[in-house]
C-alpha cells in the first residue's frame, strides 16, 4: 500500500515495502552508504546512511528502516525525513572519523585510488581532522586465491563480500572471525576462494582492502580509454566494459544490465586479456614443406582462392567456430552460396539443433530474467556452474527465495544450491516425459515450470531423441498453465551459436553436417575461428584457418589468414535468450591482422563472386534481410511453442551412456582463455583442489 512521506521538503508516495534509502533515492536524494548495496542482504553494520526521522530522539540507519516501520505521527500528517540537518551532518562526520581511525594512508599507491567509496565520501562528508592519535592496528594478509590481492589493514568490515560469496555466488567460504578491534575477514581454511565468479568481490569492496592481482599497478582509471562492449566467454552475453591504454586490454569490468547479468561477470570474463596479448596471429602464414612461412596477404588470399576454386563445391567445407561474430558468419556463408556449396556448420559440438524447426527449438525461451519467475527446474545434462557461470546465480538467487524444486539430470556435481539427483541419463529423462517419475508430478504442480537442457545431451548421437523428449516434459508440464510462458530452454556453451543459427549456418540441400565433414574425404576446409574439432579426423583436407590466436586450429591449418578478437572489432553477438548485442572495437588488432569480415569480403573478388557489400553498414544491411531478428539489437521477443512441438514430434532411440557437461575445463574453453596465463593458473589450482577433495572422500 503506497505511503506519503516528505524527504527534504517534497512530497513523495513511496510503497510499503521499501527501505528508507530506496525511498530517499526515488525522491532523487543520494544517501551515502558502505555496506548497503541493492542485490544483498542488508547488514546495517556501517551506519554512514544515518537519516533523521522527525519526532525519532536519533538518527537511524536507512538501509534497516522500512517505510512500513515508521510510527505514525499522531496528527495522521505524513512522516518528515531529513538527509541533510545539521544532525546528520555530524553523524556522518563521526562515523568517517571512526572508520579512518585505522585506515592507512596509502591512497597513492592504492589500486583503488580513484574509484575509491571511502575516498569520495570522505571528501563531501568527512571532518577536516581526527581527534584520535593511537596507532593503527595491524592486520596479516590474507590468501584468497590468485585473482585478490588482499590490503587488510584498509578493510571497514561492511560484509560485502562475505556477504556475495554466500548469497550471490554460493560459496560461502569468507566469514569474519573475532570481535570488535579484533575483527578480521578471512577464508575459514586459510585457502583460496574457489568460485567462477570470486573476482565480483574486489568490485564490491569500498575501499582498497580487496584489489585485483592480475592488474595490481599496472594502470590508474583515469590512464584508460573505456568502452562498452559485451562478453563472449560463454553464451550469455553479459555486458561489459573494456579498459585500453594505448594497443593493450588492461582489464575487463561489468556493467549493469538488469535482464542478463545483473553487475556481475565471470572470472573467466574478467581475466581473460593476457590471454589477448598472447599467441596472437598477427601475419598471414602458409605452410610450404611442412613448415609455416609468412607471405603477403595478396599472396595468401591468392592461394585461398586457387584452392576455393579448382576444389568440386561439394568437397569444400565451411565450420564456423564459437566466437565468431554474425557478420563473419553472413558474409562466409554468402561467399559459398555463390560458389556453390552447402557443407555449412556452426555447431562446433555436433549439436542436434535445427533452425528449419523455428528460434523457439534453439533458445532458452524462459529469458534469463525469466528464472525469478519459475517455481520449478528440470536440469538435463548440463552444469550450469562451468558452462554459464553468472547465469548459475540467478538459479541460486531463485532458490534461496524459497519454493522452487530442482531435479538434475546428469553429472552428480556441486552446482552451490541443493537439487534432487534423479539419474544420469536419457532413461531417467524417458521415466520423467512419460510420468512414470515422481518429477514429473513436480513439474506438472508448477505453474512455471522450467526444462533447462545442456550442451553435453543434444551433442550425443543420441541428441536428436533426447531433445525430443526435453520437448515432451516441458511441454506436459506447461498444459493449462500461463500462456506466455515457454519452459524449454537450450543451454549453449558458445557466444556466437545462436547468431550462426539464425543465419542458417548449417548444411543446405544435399549439404553435408559437422561430423560428416569430419570423415577425411574433404578436399577443403575453411575454418573461421573453428579450434574445438577432432582435427585427426580431417584426413588429408587442405585446411584455411581464419582466427586471432595460434590455438588448435592453427596449428592444423595449412594457410593462416590472421583476425581480430572480439574487443578489436564491431560484431553481432546473440545470447542464449535470443537477445542480439553488439561488440565495440577498443583497440586495434596486431600487426596485419583484419576483421574478419572484410577478410571474406577482400577473397570474394579472387574467387569470382565479389560480395555486395564495401562497409559495415551495407553488410549489416543485407544480413538484416536474411535474419531480421539481428535487427532487435538489446531485445528479446517471445517466439512461441510452434518449434518446441516440432521438437517432441521427433523420434529416436535413445543410449545408456550418462550425460556429461560440454565443458571439461570452466577456464580453458576458447583460444584466447587457453591462451592466458592467468586461465591456465586457475584451471591447475582447480585441478589441485579436485584431487584433494578425491583423496579426502576416498579416506
Amino acid at each position: 500500500m503506497p505511503k506519503q512521506l516528505i524527504i527534504d521538503g517534497q512530497l513523495i508516495e513511496v510503497d510499503d515495502g521499501l527501505t528508507l534509502i530506496q525511498a530517499c533515492e526515488q525522491a532523487g536524494v543520494t544517501i551515502p552508504r558502505f555496506c548497503y548495496h541493492e542485490r544483498l542482504s542488508i547488514a546495517g553494520n556501517c551506519r554512514m546512511c544515518l537519516v533523521e526521522v522527525v519526532g525519532m530522539p536519533k538518527p537511524v540507519a536507512s538501509c534497516a528502516m522500512g517505510v512500513s516501520d515508521l510510527p505514525p505521527n499522531k496528527d495522521g500528517s505524513p512522516k518528515e525525513i531529513k538527509t541533510n540537518s545539521p544532525m546528520i551532518k555530524k553523524a556522518r562526520e563521526g562515523v568517517l572519523e571512526f572508520l579512518l581511525i585505522n585506515h592507512p594512508l596509502d591512497c597513492p599507491i592504492c589500486d583503488q585510488g580513484g574509484e575509491c567509496d571511502l575516498q569520495d565520501q570522505t571528501l563531501v562528508y568527512g571532518p577536516g581532522g581526527s581527534r584520535f592519535k593511537e596507532n593503527k592496528r595491524a592486520v596479516e594478509e590474507k590468501y584468497l586465491g590468485p585473482l585478490i590481492r588482499t590490503y587488510m589493514n584498509r578493510c571497514i568490515h561492511c560484509t560485502r563480500c562475505v556477504r556475495f560469496m554466500t548469497e550471490v555466488a554460493g560459496v560461502p567460504e569468507l566469514g569474519a572471525i573475532g570481535r570488535g578491534e579484533d575483527m578480521e575477514i578471512t577464508t575459514y581454511l586459510q585457502k583460496g576462494i574457489l568460485s567462477e565468479v570470486s573476482a565480483n568481490v574486489a568490485d564490491l569492496c569500498p575501499v582498497g582492502a580487496l584489489t585485483h592481482r592480475p592488474w595490481s599497478f599496472t594502470a590508474r582509471p583515469w590512464e584508460l580509454r573505456k568502452t562498452e562492449s559485451i562478453d563472449v566467454m560463454d553464451a550469455l552475453g553479459s555486458a561489459i566494459r573494456v579498459d585500453a591504454r594505448g594497443r593493450d586490454v588492461m582489464r575487463i569490468l561489468p556493467r549493469n544490465n538488469d535482464d542478463v547479468n545483473e553487475e556481475w561477470i565471470s572470472d573467466k570474463s574478467r581475466h581473460v586479456p593476457d590471454g589477448l596479448r598472447t599467441q596472437r596471429l598477427d601475419q598471414p602464414y602458409a605452410k610450404k614443406n611442412g613448415r609455416f612461412e609468412p607471405v603477403s596477404w595478396e599472396e595468401a588470399l591468392r592461394i585461398a582462392a586457387e584452392r576455393l576454386t579448382t576444389a568440386k563445391p561439394e568437397r569444400i567445407g565451411a565450420i564456423a567456430g564459437d566466437l565468431a561474430a554474425a557478420e563473419e558468419m553472413f558474409a562466409l556463408k554468402d561467399l559459398m552460396r555463390r560458389l556453390g556449396v552447402t557443407n555449412l556448420d556452426c555447431r562446433q559440438y555436433g549439436e542436434h539443433l535445427d533452425p528449419a524447426l523455428g528460434r523457439s527449438s534453439y533458445l532458452f525461451n524462459s529469458t534469463v530474467n525469466g528464472i525469478e519467475e519459475a517455481d520449478a527446474l528440470l536440469i538435463v545434462g548440463s552444469n550450469p556452474r562451468i558452462e554459464c557461470a553468472v547465469l548459475n546465480t540467478r538459479i541460486l538467487k531463485r532458490y534461496r527465495r524459497g519454493g522452487f524444486k530442482i531435479g538434475v539430470i546428469g553429472e552428480k556435481v556441486d552446482l552451490t544450491y541443493p537439487y534432487e539427483h534423479l539419474g544420469t541419463g536419457a532413461q531417467t529423462l524417458a521415466e520423467v516425459a512419460s510420468g512414470r517419475h515422481s518429477f514429473t508430478q513436480v513439474m506438472a504442480d508448477a505453474q512455471r515450470p522450467m526444462v533447462i537442457v545442456g550442451s553435453g545431451a543434444i551433442s550425443r548421437a543420441d541428441g536428436a531423441a533426447v531433445l525430443a523428449l526435453a520437448a515432451q516434459v516441458a511441454l506436459k508440464a506447461m498444459e493449462n498453465k500461463a500462456s506466455e510462458w515457454n519452459g524449454f530452454n537450450i543451454l549453449h556453451v558458445a557466444a556466437g551459436r545462436v547468431a550462426g543459427l539464425d543465419l542458417g549456418f548449417v548444411p543446405g540441400a544435399g549439404g553435408r553436417g559437422l561430423l560428416d565433414m569430419l570423415k577425411g574425404d574433404m578436399e577443403v576446409l575453411y575454418l573461421l575461428g573453428a579450434d574445438e574439432l577432432d582435427f585427426d579426423a580431417l584426413g588429408n583436407a587442405f585446411v584455411i584457418y581464419q582466427g586471432s590466436h595460434g590455438d588448435r586450429g592453427a596449428h592444423r591449418a595449412d594457410l593462416i589468414l590472421p583476425a581480430a578478437a572480439y574487443t578489436e572489432k564491431s560484431g553481432t553477438y546473440v545470447n542464449l535468450e535470443g537477445r542480439a548485442q553488439m561488440t565495440n572495437r577498443a583497440v586495434f588488432p596486431p600487426g596485419e591482422a583484419k576483421e574478419d569480415w572484410t577478410i571474406i569480403r577482400a577473397l570474394s573478388p579472387m574467387v569470382g563472386h565479389k560480395l555486395p557489400y564495401d562497409d559495415l553498414q551495407a553488410l549489416r544491411a543485407a544480413m538484416y534481410k536474411e535474419a531480421p531478428a539481428l535487427m532487435r539489437i538489446g531485445a528479446v521477443r517471445p517466439e512461441g511453442l510452434d518449434g518446441v512441438k516440432a521438437l517432441a514430434k521427433r523420434t529416436g532411440s535413445t543410449g545408456t551412456a550418462p550425460f556429461k557437461s560440454i565443458v571439461k575445463d570452466f577456464y580453458l574453453t576458447n583460444p584466447i582463455a587457453r591462451a592466458s596465463a592467468i586461465m591456465a593458473e586457475l584451471s591447475r589450482l582447480k585441478a589441485l583442489a579436485e584431487s584433494e577433495r578425491a583423496v579426502e572422500a576416498a579416506e
